[in-house]
């Protein structure tokens, strides 16, 4: 690992990066070596390792402009290919699993009339873009390639994760548990939100555009008897982008995601504020479901004649049909 700890060095002495940067980085390495001590790819995975440190410090030197709508990076350099190909190395795609295919070919289909969806999916890891595209690689290409994935603020400010966010399609917005965080920003972050849901509607009026939200606006962390569950999904969250999608020139669809990736990356077992959490990285199955089309107008509470009430329950069953799935998963984990 020569190359990494010499641009380190270089780094260290620009004085462009701060101790405890340094030590994520530290971090980082310790728990990549020891996952790639015994991997068949043992040397390519050190010229990857290389070269995530190398686009991290360019990042830090010059820090990439992101637009509202960030499309994926595919040249000069393919940020696409290269997230993928990082992140694979921890994939034990042997033991890995994509369920829900008919849903899959059912969402390709609309696509391809022009129509839009939305899935609403739980997030366990950064990661998750990167590994729905390796699950979908043999089922679909255009959804591992197109898929659009609403992502909060850490994606394009934290510089350890920009190298991946670069290779994705991004729709950045602030999370309920973000925007306030500092106070004096609170205005400034809900402009940006705004404009960040005027360029989704923008684009489901072109139509065909499949989209990741996750509603609970965060990542799923263990429960008090260190159970990894999943979070519940905030009723108002889904309804923004249920009026979104209903508001838009081409149908819109809905369909449920259940993700299980927690132990290749696990999140800091509380919310952080600060950029520049610690990764962890290790070698894990990974595993996706896709469940059927959610009907919107017949979910959850649709005899109520309170609307605040109503949505709760909307949100409520939704949140129960992505824990279902997710159960489905759980007992591949090994």
């Amino acid at each position: 690992m020569g190359n990494y700890l010499l641009l380190l060095d270089e780094a260290i002495s620009e004085g462009i990066i701060d101790r405890q940067f340094q030590e994520s980085i530290f971090s980082l390495h310790d728990h990549f070596q020891t996952s790639m001590a015994h991997h068949s790819e043992k040397e390519t995975s050190e010229e990857l390792f290389n070269t995530l440190i190398f686009l991290i410090l360019k990042n830090i030197r010059n820090p990439y402009p992101f637009s509202i709508f960030h499309e994926s990076i595919r040249q000069p350099f393919d940020y696409y290919q290269f997230g993928l190909d990082f992140i694979r190395l921890f994939v034990d795609e042997n033991h890995s699993s994509l369920q829900g295919v008919d849903a899959i070919r059912s969402i390709e289909e609309l696509l391809q009339k022009k129509e839009n969806v939305i899935l609403f999916a739980n997030h366990q890891i950064e990661a998750d873009p990167q590994i729905l595209s390796i699950l979908l690689k043999n089922i679909s290409s255009h959804l591992a390639t197109q898929m659009i994935f609403i992502a909060g603020h850490r994606v394009i400010t934290d510089p350890m994760a920009i190298p991946l966010s670069l290779g994705r399609n991004l729709l950045c917005i602030y999370s309920k548990r973000h925007i306030s965080s500092p106070p004096e920003e609170k205005g400034s972050k809900i402009l940006h939100n705004q404009k960040t849901l005027q360029k989704m509607k923008e684009l489901l009026d072109e139509g065909g555009k499949c989209i990741f939200v996750a509603p609970s606006g965060g990542r799923d962390r263990p429960n008090e008897m260190g159970v990894i569950t999943v979070s519940p999904f905030d009723s108002q969250s889904i309804e923004l982008f249920y009026l979104l999608g209903k508001q838009a020139k081409y149908s819109t669809h809905f369909y449920p995601l259940a993700l299980h990736t927690y132990p290749l990356m696990p999140p800091p077992k509380e919310v952080e504020q600060q950029i520049g959490e610690k990764r962890i990285l290790r070698i894990s199955p990974v595993h996706a479901c896709f469940g059927n089309e959610i009907e919107m107008e017949h979910i959850g509470g649709q005899e109520l004649s309170d609307k605040k009430t109503k949505r709760e329950e909307r949100a409520k069953a939704i949140t129960h049909l992505v824990q279902e799935l997710y159960a489905s998963l759980s007992h591949k984990t090994i």
